[in-house]
């Protein structure tokens, strides 16, 4: 069984199959653009049907998480080594190298959430908000929180590594 890959106004997802591991229960739409030994998850849907989406290399988009783009704004950029955990949606956003997004967190339109940021586990990130770097932003809607410890810090990149080797066992 092979994931759901499905052409749309002529634009293909793209990734490197030997090296990025898509569940056979993802579903890729569109404009979509994937990173070398990135890992996208059981029941993930990425849509660039109306906009692109691009994802880093060494990110994981975990389980059940939705990304789609916008038609009047932008597409979808996640950065690399991003960790987004399940059940997330991603919509017409940007997400930095090294973030981190919580389960069920949603991040609208134009948010940004800078290299290095962290929302927590159910925030709901409001339209145009910007989530500084080395902040963890928290909540409905979302707000700063605090600054990140040192080991948070150093967590993101953990994060991200841990996925990869799990996906290759995957692959």
């Amino acid at each position: 069984m092979k994931p759901l890959i499905k052409t749309i106004r002529n634009k293909t997802p793209h990734y490197d199959h030997m090296n990025t591991f898509v569940a056979e229960t993802a579903c890729l739409i569109g404009n979509v653009r994937i990173g070398a030994e990135s890992s996208i998850w059981y029941g993930c849907t990425i849509r660039g049907d109306v906009n692109d989406v691009t994802i880093g290399k060494r990110s994981n988009i975990q389980d059940g998480t939705v990304i789609h783009v916008s038609s009047t704004t932008q597409g979808t950029y996640v950065g690399d080594d991003v960790t987004v955990g399940h059940m997330a949606l991603l919509h017409a956003c940007t997400i930095g190298d090294r973030a981190f997004i919580g389960m069920k967190a949603c991040i609208m339109d134009d948010a940004k959430i800078e290299d290095g940021a962290m929302v927590a586990a159910g925030a709901l990130v409001t339209p145009g908000t910007v989530v500084p770097a080395g902040q963890l932003w928290g909540g409905v809607p979302a707000k700063y929180m605090r600054d990140l410890t040192k080991e948070e810090i150093e967590f993101l990149t953990f994060s991200a590594s841990r996925y990869v080797t799990l996906s290759r066992e995957y692959l």
